[in-house]
């Protein structure tokens, strides 16, 4: 089985140049809560001058009704953004909390150039305020799931060292992380990079690669990382996305992409492929404008077995 984490409503949203509205939004997260997804990425709690296009997250959070056995996840960026978190949690009363999120994604960048540019620290700043934030959700019996942008590469330094992002996962491991995703950001990752890393990395946490499209090569990293025994995988339904910084660094790989090609290689992931595509096709709607998603485009593989 494999583990897919829907990141479109927060990591796909967050990224486009147009605002979708909350009933947009809260629409399409029920219609992906009932694709067969099991972890749906809903919404973040940075500030709304800093993200205009998740200013509603609460009220989106509040009003989409998700069924019980998928595990919403929200971004939290530092302690503000757990205090804000924590807040909606309580407001909404005991009986209330299990619906509303039950994990949350921490982030920052594997080269002090990046994390400087996308939210102004040093990764020794960034990594003793996790530290903190970890320790609180953890008391909170939340699930957390550590978050290292430029794994593989980053666009301003260049080349990241292996020993670097792995003292990073070690450290948030250490802090409580039941999870790292090492996020190829801008797309530089290749093949033979990403199973050298995944062969030799050795962590007590579940491994989880997230990887952009951005130079076509998202679903042959998505090969390389299964070949090395990575079965947890993130993705963007519509391939939604991309990242601020720096400009250019196009899109998440899609959903129904990253689906429809595990489905053909005989993996099971529990998502119905249909469903999931109604969804991008709703969302390619709702922007009213062509999406980069494949199976989008020419529809599912047919071999007419039948």
């Amino acid at each position: 089985m494999v583990s897919i984490r829907e990141v479109g409503p927060r990591d796909g949203f967050q990224n486009e140049p147009e605002v979708i509205s909350t009933d947009d939004k809260v629409r399409l997260v029920e219609m992906l809560g009932r694709t067969g997804l099991r972890r749906l990425e809903v919404t973040s709690f940075v500030r709304p001058d800093v993200i205009p296009q998740l200013a509603d997250g609460a009220e989106v959070l509040r009003r989409a009704d998700i069924p019980d056995e998928v595990s919403v996840t929200v971004l939290i960026p530092n302690e503000r953004g757990l205090d804000n978190a924590l807040r909606l949690r309580e407001a909404e009363g005991p009986g209330e909390r299990r619906d509303l999120f039950q994990e949350v994604n921490l982030f920052l960048s594997a080269s002090e150039t990046h994390n400087r540019k996308n939210i102004n620290r040093s990764i020794e700043e960034s990594l003793s305020g996790l530290e903190r934030v970890v320790a609180r959700a953890r008391g909170e019996g939340l699930r957390c799931e550590g978050v290292i942008s430029v794994a593989f590469g980053c666009p301003y330094e260049g080349d990241v060292p292996r020993e670097r992002v792995i003292s990073i996962a070690r450290r948030l491991v250490e802090a409580g992380c039941e999870e790292i995703a090492f996020g190829d950001t801008t797309g530089m990752a290749n093949p033979a990079q990403v199973r050298e890393f995944f062969e030799e990395a050795d962590l007590p946490a579940e491994l989880t690669a997230h990887f952009h499209n951005t130079r076509g090569q998202g679903l042959a990293n998505v090969l390389a990382a299964l070949d090395a025994g990575v079965r947890s995988f993130e993705s963007s339904f519509g391939e939604l996305g991309g990242c601020p910084v720096p400009k250019g660094a196009t899109g998440n790989i899609a959903s129904e992409d990253l689906v429809s090609m595990l489905h053909e290689m005989g993996y099971e992931t529990g998502i119905d492929l249909e469903r999931l595509l109604a969804c991008a096709c709703e969302v390619q709607s709702v922007l009213g404008r062509p999406l980069g998603s494949h199976v989008l485009t020419a529809g599912p593989v047919d071999w007419r077995r039948d």
